[in-house]
């Protein structure tokens, strides 16, 4: 699947519905029904997995992250936006409008 829509800080985002999760010791497992592919989230992935299930803008998820880790705006917005941007790559978060 490739990028069709690039995401920037105002996107509003979601977790899709053909999908299942579940918490594995605080890490996060997800299982992409449609192809059967399971994937793989660290601590911090399943925290933004979690914050995703309903439609959030990708600030509001930075801004969560913030508040909880201990990394600087820069940084936190780089390594989320390429997150983002490859759950996206493998259809497992939508943008979403209004």
């Amino acid at each position: 699947m490739s990028l069709s829509n690039p995401l920037s800080p105002s996107s509003v985002i979601v977790a899709t519905p053909h999908q299942v999760s579940s918490d594995l010791a605080g890490e996060a497992v997800i299982l992409d029904m449609s192809s059967g592919t399971y994937y793989g989230l660290n601590a911090v992935g399943a925290s933004i997995w979690q914050l995703i299930q309903a439609p959030k803008t990708v600030n509001h998820v930075q801004a969560a992250l913030l508040e909880e880790y201990e990394v600087d705006v820069d940084t936190c917005e780089g390594d989320l936006l390429a997150l983002l941007n490859d759950l996206q790559n493998k259809g497992l978060i939508e943008v979403v409008h209004g």
